[in-house]
């Protein structure tokens, strides 16, 4: 299996990538084909795919901010069952990500991630059994990621200014004994994260201002 990163919509494998994006994941959840040109061209933007037999069968996003030492996984798709695909992409990404902290002269705090809430999710995901939110959110548990206590929503990806819900923020913490987050750490990794999207809700600014009255955010177990 090959880990090949993707910098440009004119890549013969992004078109795949897509599609199996789309195949899985709620419209809300999916910027538009040709919106992703700037995102893929960004050095700072990692997206991957995993390729078997000249096929993608999985593919992942994620960034890493040296000012915050934090990093965040934008997704992880798994497009087929008992090929190992989980496992590739999550050591895969943990070298790339050791990489570039070390690059960057710091040491990385944890990782970011919305898992979805089985309870409120209602989606299919394409029918791929990997991706079902029971599963996924218990191999996460089992990688260690753990859900930030506030109510979460984030800004559609369909840019027309709705909220999602039914999502966890969580964090993977590099110490598995942080037991809560500095909530100024959250504000300012959410403020930059979604500056990629000026039409908000207002369901958003208010979770943020809310978060703002806050000083510590606990982890608790998804």
């Amino acid at each position: 299996m090959d880990y090949i990163r993707i910098q440009s919509i004119d890549h013969p494998l992004f078109a795949k990538m897509h599609d199996l994006m789309k195949t899985v994941f709620p419209p809300e959840e999916v910027l538009a084909f040709e919106k992703w040109r700037a995102p893929l061209e960004d050095e700072s933007i990692h997206v991957y795919v995993a390729v078997h037999e000249g096929e993608v069968v999985g593919t992942t996003e994620y960034r890493y901010y040296p000012g915050l030492r934090v990093a965040m996984t934008d997704f992880t798709i798994v497009g087929r069952p008992g090929l190992g695909i989980g496992r590739f992409l999550l050591r895969s990404r943990e070298r790339d990500l050791q990489r570039l902290a070390a690059e960057s002269g710091t040491v990385s705090l944890g990782m970011f991630a919305e898992i979805y809430d089985p309870a409120q999710a209602s989606y299919e995901f394409g029918g791929i059994y990997p991706m079902n939110p029971y599963v996924r959110r218990e191999v996460l548990s089992h990688i260690g990621y753990m859900r930030l206590d506030f109510p979460y929503v984030h800004p559609s990806w369909e840019e027309d200014g709705s909220a999602v819900g039914g999502l966890n923020l969580s964090f993977l913490p590099a110490d598995e004994n942080r037991t809560e987050l500095d909530a100024s750490l959250v504000t300012a990794f959410l403020t930059q994260y979604y500056s990629a999207l000026p039409n908000k809700p207002a369901e958003w600014y208010a979770m943020m201002e809310q978060l703002k009255t806050q000083d510590k955010l606990r982890l608790l177990p998804l």
